[in-house]
């Protein structure tokens, strides 16, 4: 009792508190107590050190790739690594929001403070966006999520056989359009999607930022052999609704979090 009044005092003080990690300690007991990480650490020290300008904000980001399965073994997938979306996850986090990440497939960890949710396939990200969305104020579709899926994923592996082989597919949900649908002439929640482009950027990314009744959309030249895929710095065009046009040097993933989150503080709604 004594050690939680004296972080509550502390509490009321203005300081923040890094929680104790969960896991076997040194008593032999399991459970929180641990020192935790230093990446969570140092998450909670960036935090403190960050203008608080999302508080308030619950925010829904995407992030990572989709896996459709062929088989047990197969599947179709992209070369999203996350990292854009993680990026913005931690970024939000930092000045203040509220965040729920819904992640595909990646190799990075969950990132602190942050409700993470993991899932494989397209249609289990359209599940939980649609589960997470009327909690949210500003959804960021960073996701690659496949436009099509195996018709009938085989429950065996598949096994070789003849030279050529066919595979049906049957075109996935998509998401973000059905966000802007839902939302229709409605303010929240604020809507951002990216466009992953090789040709006609600009012509591409407007016509997706009006079908899909987006506020922002975020172009990334995906040709060449600096690719945003798995890359760690993303060079990007930003549109919004009124058709302005943000172009931004290539910068790391995390300073262009920032820099897009800057273009959504001015169309918040007042609370």
């Amino acid at each position: 009792p004594a050690t939680q009044a004296n972080l509550d005092s502390l509490r009321q003080y203005g300081c923040i508190i890094a929680p104790p990690a969960a896991g076997a300690m040194a008593c032999g007991d399991e459970g929180p107590g641990r020192l935790p990480e230093w990446r969570t650490v140092r998450e909670y020290i960036a935090t403190a050190l960050t203008p608080q300008d999302l508080q308030g904000i619950h925010f829904l980001i995407t992030a990572g790739p989709t896996y459709e399965d062929i088989d047990p073994v197969r599947f179709i997938g992209n070369r999203s690594s996350g990292k854009m979306g993680y990026a913005l996850a931690g970024a939000a986090r930092r000045r203040g929001a509220a965040v729920t990440l819904i992640s595909g497939p990646s190799p990075l960890p969950d990132p602190p403070a942050i409700t993470t949710i993991r899932v494989r396939s397209a249609r289990e990200m359209a599940k939980f966006v649609h589960q997470e969305a009327p909690n949210a104020q500003i959804i960021i579709k960073a996701a690659a999520v496949a436009d099509y899926s195996p018709l009938t994923p085989d429950s065996h592996k598949i096994k070789k056989g003849t030279a050529s082989l066919e595979l049906k597919l049957t075109a996935n949900e998509d998401i973000l359009k059905s966000l802007g649908e839902s939302r229709g002439e409605n303010t929240l929640p604020l809507l951002v999607g990216f466009a992953a482009e090789s040709r006609d950027h600009l012509a591409h990314g407007l016509k997706k930022l009006k079908a899909k009744n987006l506020d922002l959309i975020v172009i990334n030249d995906i040709g060449g052999s600096e690719s945003a895929f798995a890359n760690d710095n993303n060079q990007v065009i930003i549109i919004n609704r009124q058709g302005k046009k943000i172009e931004l040097p290539r910068l790391s993933k995390e300073e262009t979090a920032h820099r897009l989150l800057d273009q959504l503080l001015p169309i918040l709604p007042s609370p």
